[in-house]
């Protein structure tokens, strides 16, 4: 029997992944929980594991190709004898225009996807070189371009000559690619899965109507205070971040189209810049656990993140976010973009030389924090982060 080993979904807003690398080629024996190969997500790198005894086969999903989630990138085999190459590799032309499925698993040899089309002809014109028929595209591009008043030539075609619905969708909601007509030359490259999901996130939170709330604190006591208790200055502007919210729940709230979500527990996700993107490990429970449980959790994922092991559960679900650029002494303002999954993330500052102050950035979603209560959430802050001995057990 030979079983299809789907591209597995690590989260609901995973559509595609990508393989980095195989460990196992077609014909090895394999356990149940060998590691077959490694999968580049939208914030990790995951070993995708074997989920019974066999033998391992092809067709094999290429690696460096976005892949739907869902879709066969190999198959076990009950004998060795089942596993033969069928056909080259699965998935030439992975993500469909319309996330369609992949072919039934129940004929493999048909799996493979069919060669690129080459790009049609050019169309003849007239008199006016105006094109005599109208420019190729997808049944689907077409009918989607006229229900908005698109016109198809004003669209640029795909790879295989036809112009998709994507270039409609990018024309109707105005990120239509530059115009690099007399831009120097350059070398273009897909963006890695991470950098897509950034993009994707920043996308999505830049439609959210927000405002933003400063003050200026001093760092002294706090400085302190994590010298003496031997705690990073990041955990425990999320341990006061985190106390605040104690007292103005609102902070924690989120919008949503089907009501306004009040969280029962206060999850912070903190900025980490891993040298290759963006990823923001949460700490849960920031204000219901000892210091040094929540520091060691700090500590692992620190490492997770860098190694780019993170889970899903690892850095999904903040209700609060904390981006800390304090370490950079030239960045003395700044403000962060909002993540879907909060109502609020501060943004801190380097000191700005003039009286020891860092800065501190509110962004708040201003369909459920207003601001009176963001300045009343701000007000707060500032007194536990002036004064962190009674929070902290150090005395300062």
């Amino acid at each position: 029997m030979k079983t299809p080993i789907p591209m597995p979904v690590l989260s609901d807003t995973m559509k595609t992944g990508r393989l980095a690398a195989w460990n196992k080629q077609p014909g090895d024996q394999v356990r149940e929980g060998d590691s077959l190969a490694v999968m580049e997500s939208d914030k990790a790198v995951m070993d995708i594991e074997a989920f019974s005894d066999g033998f391992l086969s092809g067709p094999l999903a290429p690696t460096g190709k976005d892949i739907l989630v869902g879709s066969p990138i190999g198959y076990l085999c009950d004998t060795k004898e089942e596993c033969r190459e069928e056909g080259g590799p699965l998935h030439e032309s992975p993500v469909g225009e319309k996330g369609t499925n992949p072919p039934p698993a129940a004929a493999p040899e048909k799996a493979a996807a069919p060669s690129r089309p080459h790009p049609p002809e050019p169309m003849p014109t007239g008199p006016g070189g105006e094109s005599e028929s109208p420019p190729a595209a997808s049944p689907y591009a077409r009918g989607l371009a006229g229900d908005l008043g698109i016109p198809l030539d004003a669209l640029p075609p795909g790879p295989d000559g036809l112009i998709h619905a994507r270039a409609v969708l990018e024309r109707a909601l105005g990120t239509t690619p530059p115009d690099l007509t007399f831009a120097p030359p350059a070398r273009k490259r897909p963006p890695t899965a991470m950098e897509s999901a950034i993009a994707r996130n920043m996308e999505q939170s830049l439609r959210t109507p927000t405002f933003h709330l400063s003050t200026r604190v001093s760092f002294r006591a706090l400085e302190k205070a994590s010298g003496e208790a031997k705690l990073s200055m990041t955990l425990l502007l999320c341990r006061a971040a985190a106390l605040a919210i104690i007292q103005h729940p609102r902070i924690n709230a989120l919008w949503s189209n089907d009501g306004i979500y009040e969280r029962e527990r206060i999850d912070i996700g903190i900025a980490v810049d891993t040298g290759n993107g963006l990823v923001t490990p949460v700490l849960r429970d920031v204000g219901g656990r000892p210091l040094p449980e929540i520091a060691e959790d700090w500590r692992t994922l620190k490492e997770m993140s860098l190694k780019g092991r993170l889970a899903p559960e690892n850095y999904s679900g903040g209700t609060f976010y904390l981006s800390n650029l304090g370490m950079f002494p030239h960045v003395v303002s700044f403000d962060a973009i909002l993540p879907a999954s909060a109502g609020a993330i501060l943004a801190v500052s380097a000191p700005d030389g003039k009286d020891g102050g860092n800065l501190l950035t509110l962004t708040c979603d201003h369909r459920t924090i207003y601001g009176a209560q963001a300045a009343a959430f701000m007000a707060t802050l500032a007194g536990l982060i002036d004064n962190p001995g009674p929070w902290t057990g150090v005395t300062i």
